[in-house]
């Protein structure tokens, strides 16, 4: 198996978390926050969509799916055009509020298949070229996709755990 089929089956598992995140919640429940400093379904799946739409296109030197298919537009937060949710107040938070949660999963399926062409276009040694050298050490290609994995795999567990809250108090 080769380093791009791993991350191609890591953030495979990214998106089938976030539709089951998301699944069966309405306006209230995606936006129903465990406490006054969490943060809401909506606003992880859209924060971990934002961070990886970011990140990726910034390594591939791609267009933001946010962006450039209107995501910005249809989701209509009011948010900075380029705000991820990277340091948001409570307050912030509580601003990601949407009525239908396939606009959340749309927006994700929209960056997750950005991400595979990325990926599946992928040579030997691209996963070494270094894409951020802001960092000591550089930061290459493949320790930035696999930071993005991480995010969104921590942000996810944290959706599935509120929604499982919201579930567990409806039911």
């Amino acid at each position: 198996m080769l380093a791009k089929d791993i991350l191609i089956d890591g953030f495979g598992r990214v998106r089938e978390e976030v539709h089951a995140a998301v699944e069966g919640l309405g306006p209230d429940g995606l936006g129903a926050r465990p406490g006054p400093d969490a943060n809401s379904v909506a606003w992880l799946v859209w924060h971990l969509t934002r961070i990886q739409d970011d990140h990726v296109a910034d390594a591939f030197g791609l267009d933001q799916v946010w962006l450039s298919q209107g995501w910005e537009k249809r989701l209509g937060l009011g948010l900075p055009r380029h705000d991820t949710g990277y340091g948001h107040t409570p307050a912030e938070v509580a601003r990601v509020r949407v009525d239908d949660g396939a606009l959340l999963t749309g927006y994700h399926d929209a960056v997750h298949e950005q991400t595979l062409g990325a990926l599946r276009a992928l040579a030997a040694g691209d996963l070494e070229r270094v894409v951020d050298e802001r960092w000591d050490p550089p930061v290459t290609l493949g320790v930035r996709l696999v930071s993005v994995l991480s995010d969104d795999l921590q942000h996810v567990g944290q959706a599935a755990y509120a929604g499982g809250l919201v579930r567990s108090a409806d039911a």
